[in-house]
């Protein structure tokens, strides 16, 4: 029996990395799948690599009208949704004395904002006993140099998780984080890195996590396939760290 037989399942940001892994497993488990990303041409091509019927549509989370015509599709074209994964998110980094408003302003629309009316909006188009279940960071519960502000959206997320778990409740409607540690993931070169720094870049994080290896996508699609599956229908306002052991080691 597939885990998310018939389910429908929409992923913000599924275009790409973590969330096309994520979105290609929940096809293989049964799932009638929808994702999102802010371009079109990658959209398509996820869609196509995805299968299943799967659809996708241009979205930025930071546009709040966005998010309602999201839904309205799902549901005209699936139904209700059962499994609502809000990974979506940018990552800006930059030493304190140069971090303006405008990044500011971009990691809270998309990181937090974004994230949160992605779930209100959703709440007409979910089902009772739907999963949702947002992206975090283990670096919400880090201090990392250049990475405040990314790290404070993250720890937003967890934050969010609680509360809004305590009131879905009587939906049972259960809201989970997953906070991913360092993973190989093309964010890596939407930085304007060159290839040098960004391999730089990856070897540095390969070596403070204690396994010394980046994570994949795969092994985190795993950890949203847990948490989109009644296999963890215990678990409400929880934290899924998958991280290498980066923040406890």
């Amino acid at each position: 029996m597939k885990k998310l037989e018939n389910k429908v399942a929409v992923i913000t940001g599924g275009n790409s990395g973590i969330g096309l892994a994520t979105a290609k497993l929940f096809a293989e488990q049964g799932a009638k799948v929808a994702i999102t990303g802010r371009n079109q041409t990658t959209v398509n091509s996820a869609v196509a690599e995805i299968g299943n019927q799967a659809i996708g549509l241009a979205n930025d989370v930071s546009d709040l009208k966005n998010i309602t015509t999201l839904y309205e599709t799902v549901k005209d074209t699936f139904g209700k949704i059962d499994v609502l994964v809000v990974n979506a998110g940018i990552f800006v980094t930059a030493p304190l004395a140069d971090f303006t408003e405008e990044m500011f302003d971009q990691s809270i629309d998309v990181n937090f904002k974004g994230l949160f009316f992605s779930v209100q909006r959703a709440l007409p188009y979910l089902n009772d006993g739907a999963s949702v279940i947002l992206t975090g960071s283990t670096v919400g519960e880090k201090g990392m140099a250049t990475a405040s502000i990314y790290a404070a959206t993250k720890a937003a997320v967890r934050s969010l998780a609680r509360g809004l778990s305590a009131e879905l409740l009587d939906r049972n409607i259960r809201v989970n984080v997953l906070s991913p540690g360092p993973i190989d993931t093309p964010i890596f070169g939407r930085t304007g890195a060159t290839a040098e720094q960004i391999d730089g870049t990856k070897a540095h994080f390969a070596s403070v996590v204690p396994i010394k290896r980046l994570g994949t996508s795969e092994e985190m699609a795993e950890g949203f396939l847990y948490l989109a599956s009644d296999n963890s229908k215990y678990m409400v306002g929880g934290e899924l760290l998958l991280d290498g052991g980066l923040r406890t080691l």
